[in-house]
Formats: structure tokens, sequence, C-alpha cells
């Protein structure tokens, strides 16, 4: 169970000020939270097999299949930042 200790340390950690109120409201809530979490290890789940993802889902991305790549000048026709077949970019350093 969360302690109203544990609630200011959260507060702490969160470098947050959780008035008297609050740490209450807050205690309770999350009280609740772990209730449910208990509801679930209640559940009988000795038969049901890991899963990763809800819904059974394989690699939907296509072949990788190498093309030929754009020609230099096509690439390079949008810009005015060139330099010897290359974008001209400022210097870094």
């Amino acid at each position: 169970m969360i302690t109203k200790e544990d609630v200011e340390h959260i507060g702490w950690l969160a470098r947050i000020e959780i008035s008297e109120q609050e740490k209450a409201e807050y205690m309770e809530k999350l009280n609740s939270v772990l209730d449910y979490f208990g509801q679930l290890d209640e559940v009988a789940t000795e038969d049901v097999s890991p899963t990763y993802h809800v819904i059974d889902l394989h690699n939907v991305f296509r072949e990788d299949v190498a093309a030929e790549s754009l020609p230099q000048e096509k690439v390079l026709a949008n810009t005015e930042n060139k330099q010897e077949g290359a974008f001209k970019v400022p210097r870094i350093g």
C-alpha cells in the first residue's frame, strides 16, 4: 500500500509541492491503481502463452530491392548551394 510518506517522496522526486489534502487524495488514487493490479494477479494465466503484441503482425515493409539512384544533376537541380557535385552546407566547428 502507498503511504503518505511514499506520496511525499514521489513529490520530492518530481520536484513538486503537494499539499496535505493532495497527499491524501493521491494516496487514495494510487492505492486504487494497486488494487486493480491485485485483481489482475488473481486471473488464471497459466495456460496463456506470452504475447508481444495483441495483434499478430508481420513485417509489412516491401522487399529491399536495389534500384538505380537519381542522376547527380537532377538531385542538385533545385539548389544554389552546391560545390564539386555535392550540397554545400555551413561549416561546423
